[in-house]
C-alpha cells in the first residue's frame, strides 16, 4: 500500500509508532445484498475500498478518490452509515508502523467505471455475500462493521458507548 507524503512526513518524526487517522470506507450494494470488497495487496486480506483522509480533502471526496483508485469506480456517497473506531481498528504493517483509524464508513452508489481487479493496492475486487465474507481472511475491522451493514440499515450506526466518568468526578 503507497503511503502517502502527509503519512510519510509523521512517521519520519515520530517513527513506527501509533498514528490516530481518519479514514473512510466505502460500502457498495451488489443487486442482491452483496457488498463489494477488495483484496489488498498488502497481507493478501480482504476489505472494502478505502483508505486515510488526505490534509484539506473531505471525508466524501476521500471516499470517492479511494474507491477510484482501488476498484476503478466512480461512487457517489448517498448516506453515512456510522463512525467508527476504538482497538479493532489498530492495524499493524509489515514495517513496524502502527495506525490506529477513526473511520467514517459511507454507502456509496456507482455512478459510472469498471471494476478493474487489480491497481497498485489491490488484487481482486468482486462483490462477497455475507455467507461468504465469513470464510475470507479479512481486516479485523470488517468482523465489526460489515455484519453491521449487510443487513442495508436505513439510519446511522451507532455502537454501544462503554465510557464512564471516573467516580471521583460523579459525586461533582
Amino acid at each position: 500500500m503507497a503511503i502517502s507524503p502527509y503519512i510519510a512526513r509523521l512517521r519520519g518524526q515520530i517513527g513506527t509508532g501509533r498514528l490516530l487517522l481518519p479514514s473512510v470506507t466505502a460500502i457498495i450494494y451488489g443487486a442482491g445484498s452483496e457488498i463489494l470488497l477488495v483484496r489488498q495487496r498488502d497481507g493478501n486480506i480482504w476489505s472494502t475500498p478505502g483508505g486515510a483522509i488526505e490534509p484539506d480533502e473531505t471525508p466524501a471526496d476521500a471516499v470517492v478518490r479511494e474507491t477510484w483508485e482501488e476498484t476503478g469506480l466512480l461512487v457517489q456517497p448517498i448516506a453515512l452509515l456510522g463512525v467508527f473506531g476504538g482497538p479493532g481498528f489498530v492495524v499493524s504493517y509489515p514495517n513496524g508502523d502502527e495506525t490506529q483509524y477513526v473511520m467514517s464508513v459511507y454507502e456509496c452508489s456507482i455512478t459510472s467505471g469498471e471494476i478493474s481487479k487489480d491497481s497498485d493496492e489491490v488484487t481482486d475486487c468482486r462483490f462477497i455475500s455475507e455467507q461468504e465474507f465469513g470464510t475470507l481472511s479479512v481486516a479485523s475491522w470488517t468482523r465489526e462493521v460489515l455484519p453491521l451493514v449487510y443487513s442495508r440499515p436505513r439510519n446511522s450506526i451507532i455502537g454501544p458507548v462503554t465510557w464512564v466518568p471516573p467516580a471521583t468526578e460523579v459525586s461533582r
